[in-house]
C-alpha cells in the first residue's frame, strides 16, 4: 500500500503541474497545443535526468523511482492528450499542424531524455 501512494502522490503533483503548465500555454501559438508539448518535453529532460542520476549513483531507491519517475514524471506527462490533439488535427485537415506536433514531439522528448542523461552525469 506504501508505493501505491506514493505513485498517487507523485501522480497527484504532476497531474496538477501539467495542468497549471497548460493553462499557463492555452492559446499562446494558437490552436498549436504547446502546453501539452511542452510538459512532455520537459519530462521527457525530468525522466532522463532522473534515470541518469540514478546509473551515476547506483540506481534509484524503488521509493524514490516510484514517486518521481512512475509517479510524477508518469502524472505530468500524458500521451493521451497529445493523440486527442494530433486526432483533432487531422479531423480539420490540419497535415501541417499533425506533422509539426507529432514530429516536434517525437523529436524534442527523445533529445530531452538525451540532454537529461548528459546533464545528470554532470550534476
Amino acid at each position: 500500500m506504501k508505493y501505491a501512494l506514493l505513485v498517487f502522490i507523485g501522480g497527484g503533483l504532476g497531474s496538477v503541474l501539467r495542468y497549471l503548465i497548460g493553462k499557463l500555454f492555452h492559446n499562446l501559438l494558437g490552436a498549436f497545443p504547446i502546453g501539452t508539448m511542452t510538459v512532455n518535453v520537459v519530462g521527457s529532460l525530468l525522466i532522463g535526468f532522473l534515470f541518469g542520476l540514478g546509473l551515476k549513483n547506483g540506481g534509484l531507491s524503488e521509493t524514490q523511482s516510484l514517486l518521481l519517475i512512475t509517479g510524477f514524471c508518469g502524472g505530468f506527462t500524458t500521451f493521451s492528450a497529445f493523440a486527442i490533439e494530433n486526432q483533432m488535427f487531422l479531423k480539420s485537415g490540419d497535415y501541417i499542424q499533425f506533422i509539426s506536433y507529432t514530429l516536434g514531439s517525437l523529436i524534442l522528448g527523445i533529445a530531452a531524455v538525451v540532454l537529461g542523461l548528459i546533464i545528470s552525469k554532470n550534476f
